[in-house]
Protein backbone atom coordinates (compact mmCIF):
# COMPACT_ATOMS: atom_id res chain seq x y z
CA UNK A 1 0.00 0.00 0.00
CA UNK A 2 2.88 2.38 0.77
CA UNK A 3 4.18 1.88 -2.77
CA UNK A 4 0.78 2.86 -4.16
CA UNK A 5 0.76 6.16 -2.26
CA UNK A 6 4.30 6.90 -3.44
CA UNK A 7 3.28 6.39 -7.07
CA UNK A 8 0.31 8.72 -6.64
CA UNK A 9 2.30 11.34 -4.77
CA UNK A 10 5.16 11.58 -7.26
CA UNK A 11 3.29 11.59 -10.55
CA UNK A 12 2.57 14.64 -12.70
CA UNK A 13 -1.01 14.83 -14.05
CA UNK A 14 -1.54 14.84 -17.81
CA UNK A 15 -4.55 14.33 -20.10
CA UNK A 16 -5.98 10.82 -19.92
CA UNK A 17 -4.86 8.87 -22.98
CA UNK A 18 -1.84 11.15 -23.48
CA UNK A 19 0.34 8.30 -24.73
CA UNK A 20 -2.05 7.53 -27.58
CA UNK A 21 -2.04 11.08 -28.99
CA UNK A 22 0.15 12.06 -31.93
CA UNK A 23 2.18 15.09 -30.86
CA UNK A 24 3.06 18.02 -33.10
CA UNK A 25 4.90 21.31 -32.59
CA UNK A 26 4.57 24.50 -34.63
CA UNK A 27 6.33 27.84 -34.65
CA UNK A 28 4.55 31.18 -35.07
CA UNK A 29 7.26 33.32 -36.71
CA UNK A 30 7.21 37.06 -36.08
CA UNK A 31 9.19 39.01 -38.68
CA UNK A 32 9.80 42.74 -39.01
CA UNK A 33 8.80 44.21 -42.34
CA UNK A 34 8.84 47.91 -43.20
CA UNK A 35 9.14 48.74 -39.52
CA UNK A 36 6.06 46.69 -38.63
CA UNK A 37 5.68 43.26 -37.07
CA UNK A 38 4.19 40.56 -39.32
CA UNK A 39 3.21 36.92 -38.90
CA UNK A 40 4.79 34.60 -41.43
CA UNK A 41 2.72 31.78 -42.95
CA UNK A 42 3.40 28.86 -45.26
CA UNK A 43 1.27 27.49 -48.09
CA UNK A 44 1.62 23.72 -48.05
CA UNK A 45 2.91 22.10 -51.22
CA UNK A 46 0.33 20.49 -53.49
CA UNK A 47 2.58 17.42 -53.52
CA UNK A 48 1.84 16.67 -49.86
CA UNK A 49 -0.57 13.89 -49.01
CA UNK A 50 -2.09 15.69 -46.02
CA UNK A 51 -3.77 19.08 -46.41
CA UNK A 52 -2.12 20.12 -49.70
CA UNK A 53 -2.43 23.81 -50.52
CA UNK A 54 -3.57 24.82 -47.04
CA UNK A 55 -2.10 27.70 -45.07
CA UNK A 56 -0.19 26.83 -41.91
CA UNK A 57 2.71 27.71 -39.65
CA UNK A 58 6.01 25.84 -39.91
CA UNK A 59 6.03 22.68 -37.83
CA UNK A 60 5.41 18.99 -37.75
CA UNK A 61 5.49 15.79 -35.75
CA UNK A 62 7.68 15.62 -32.67
CA UNK A 63 10.35 12.98 -33.24
CA UNK A 64 11.93 10.76 -30.61
CA UNK A 65 15.25 12.49 -31.35
CA UNK A 66 13.85 15.92 -30.42
CA UNK A 67 14.79 17.13 -26.95
CA UNK A 68 11.30 18.56 -26.47
CA UNK A 69 8.41 20.20 -28.32
CA UNK A 70 10.26 23.51 -28.69
CA UNK A 71 13.24 21.76 -30.28
CA UNK A 72 10.89 20.03 -32.70
CA UNK A 73 9.24 23.33 -33.69
CA UNK A 74 12.61 24.95 -34.35
CA UNK A 75 13.93 21.94 -36.28
CA UNK A 76 10.87 21.77 -38.51
CA UNK A 77 10.98 25.52 -39.13
CA UNK A 78 14.61 25.39 -40.19
CA UNK A 79 13.95 22.41 -42.49
CA UNK A 80 10.87 23.93 -44.12
CA UNK A 81 12.13 27.49 -44.53
CA UNK A 82 15.75 26.64 -45.30
CA UNK A 83 17.12 28.83 -42.51
CA UNK A 84 19.65 28.47 -39.72
CA UNK A 85 18.59 28.12 -36.10
CA UNK A 86 20.63 31.22 -35.26
CA UNK A 87 18.02 33.52 -36.88
CA UNK A 88 15.34 32.27 -34.45
CA UNK A 89 15.18 33.99 -31.05
CA UNK A 90 12.82 34.87 -28.20
CA UNK A 91 10.96 31.57 -28.34
CA UNK A 92 7.96 31.41 -26.00
CA UNK A 93 5.29 28.72 -25.56
CA UNK A 94 1.61 29.37 -26.19
CA UNK A 95 -1.20 27.19 -24.82
CA UNK A 96 -1.24 23.76 -26.42
CA UNK A 97 -4.24 22.37 -28.28
CA UNK A 98 -5.84 18.96 -27.84
CA UNK A 99 -7.60 18.07 -31.07
CA UNK A 100 -10.70 15.82 -31.12
CA UNK A 101 -8.86 13.89 -33.84
CA UNK A 102 -6.20 12.45 -31.53
CA UNK A 103 -3.54 15.16 -31.80
CA UNK A 104 -1.80 17.45 -29.35
CA UNK A 105 -0.28 20.56 -30.92
CA UNK A 106 2.34 22.58 -29.04
CA UNK A 107 2.66 26.11 -30.55
CA UNK A 108 5.55 28.48 -29.89
CA UNK A 109 5.91 32.11 -30.91
CA UNK A 110 9.34 33.40 -31.89
CA UNK A 111 11.17 36.24 -33.56
CA UNK A 112 12.63 35.37 -36.94
CA UNK A 113 15.45 37.59 -38.22
CA UNK A 114 16.55 38.02 -41.83
CA UNK A 115 13.37 36.77 -43.56
CA UNK A 116 15.07 37.61 -46.86
CA UNK A 117 17.23 34.52 -46.30
CA UNK A 118 14.24 32.16 -46.41
CA UNK A 119 14.58 29.45 -49.05
CA UNK A 120 11.48 27.23 -48.71
CA UNK A 121 11.79 23.49 -49.14
CA UNK A 122 9.73 23.08 -52.31
CA UNK A 123 8.72 19.51 -51.42
CA UNK A 124 6.82 20.83 -48.40
CA UNK A 125 6.26 24.54 -48.95
CA UNK A 126 4.71 26.04 -52.10
CA UNK A 127 5.05 29.64 -50.91
CA UNK A 128 5.33 31.92 -47.89
CA UNK A 129 3.66 35.22 -47.13
CA UNK A 130 3.28 37.61 -44.22
CA UNK A 131 0.34 39.39 -42.63
CA UNK A 132 0.70 42.50 -40.45
CA UNK A 133 0.04 41.72 -36.81
CA UNK A 134 -2.16 44.81 -36.69
CA UNK A 135 -4.55 43.16 -39.15
CA UNK A 136 -5.33 40.42 -36.65
CA UNK A 137 -5.53 42.88 -33.77
CA UNK A 138 -8.10 44.92 -35.69
CA UNK A 139 -10.02 42.08 -37.37
CA UNK A 140 -12.31 39.61 -35.67
CA UNK A 141 -12.40 36.17 -37.28
CA UNK A 142 -15.54 34.67 -38.75
CA UNK A 143 -16.59 31.72 -36.59
CA UNK A 144 -18.48 28.69 -37.87
CA UNK A 145 -19.62 25.62 -35.98
CA UNK A 146 -18.92 22.01 -36.89
CA UNK A 147 -21.15 19.40 -35.25
CA UNK A 148 -20.20 15.79 -34.58
CA UNK A 149 -22.74 13.05 -33.96
CA UNK A 150 -21.87 9.91 -31.98
CA UNK A 151 -22.12 6.74 -34.06
CA UNK A 152 -21.54 3.59 -31.96
CA UNK A 153 -20.25 0.56 -33.86
CA UNK A 154 -22.79 -2.18 -34.77
CA UNK A 155 -21.80 -4.50 -31.90
CA UNK A 156 -21.92 -1.76 -29.24
CA UNK A 157 -23.38 -3.26 -25.99
CA UNK A 158 -26.45 -1.02 -25.70
CA UNK A 159 -28.01 -3.42 -23.19
CA UNK A 160 -25.29 -2.54 -20.67
CA UNK A 161 -26.03 1.21 -20.52
CA UNK A 162 -29.09 3.10 -19.21
CA UNK A 163 -31.51 3.85 -22.02
CA UNK A 164 -30.02 1.28 -24.37
CA UNK A 165 -30.29 2.36 -28.00
CA UNK A 166 -32.19 5.46 -26.83
CA UNK A 167 -29.22 6.69 -24.82
CA UNK A 168 -28.85 10.43 -25.25
CA UNK A 169 -25.34 10.94 -26.51
CA UNK A 170 -23.97 14.38 -25.80
CA UNK A 171 -23.43 16.17 -29.13
CA UNK A 172 -20.02 17.71 -29.75
CA UNK A 173 -19.35 21.01 -31.44
CA UNK A 174 -16.10 22.67 -32.41
CA UNK A 175 -15.65 26.26 -33.53
CA UNK A 176 -13.71 26.93 -36.71
CA UNK A 177 -12.10 30.36 -37.10
CA UNK A 178 -11.57 32.05 -40.46
CA UNK A 179 -9.41 35.05 -41.31
CA UNK A 180 -9.24 36.38 -44.87
CA UNK A 181 -6.32 38.57 -45.88
CA UNK A 182 -6.06 39.57 -49.52
CA UNK A 183 -6.45 36.23 -51.35
CA UNK A 184 -5.43 34.07 -48.41
CA UNK A 185 -7.85 32.13 -46.21
CA UNK A 186 -6.39 31.24 -42.81
CA UNK A 187 -8.51 28.75 -40.93
CA UNK A 188 -8.47 25.62 -38.78
CA UNK A 189 -5.83 25.09 -36.10
CA UNK A 190 -3.69 27.83 -37.63
CA UNK A 191 -6.45 30.40 -37.20
CA UNK A 192 -7.10 29.19 -33.64
CA UNK A 193 -3.45 29.71 -32.77
CA UNK A 194 -3.53 33.20 -34.29
CA UNK A 195 -6.67 34.05 -32.31
CA UNK A 196 -5.06 32.75 -29.13
CA UNK A 197 -1.96 34.89 -29.70
CA UNK A 198 -4.13 37.94 -30.32
CA UNK A 199 -5.99 37.35 -27.05
CA UNK A 200 -2.67 37.19 -25.18
CA UNK A 201 -1.47 40.43 -26.76
CA UNK A 202 -4.76 42.19 -26.01
CA UNK A 203 -4.59 41.09 -22.38
CA UNK A 204 -1.23 42.78 -21.83
CA UNK A 205 -1.66 46.00 -19.86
Amino acid sequence: MKQLWEKLRNRTPSPIGMTTFTKYAVLVPLVEKNGEMHLLFEVRSLQLRRQPGEICFPGGKIDASDADAQAAAIRETCEELGIQETVISDVFPLDYLISPFGMIVYPFVARLAHPEQIQPNEEEVAATFTVPLTFFLQTEPDVYHVHFQAQPEPNFPFAKIPGGKNYRWRPRQIDEYFYEYENNVIWGLTAKIVHHLVEIIRSVD
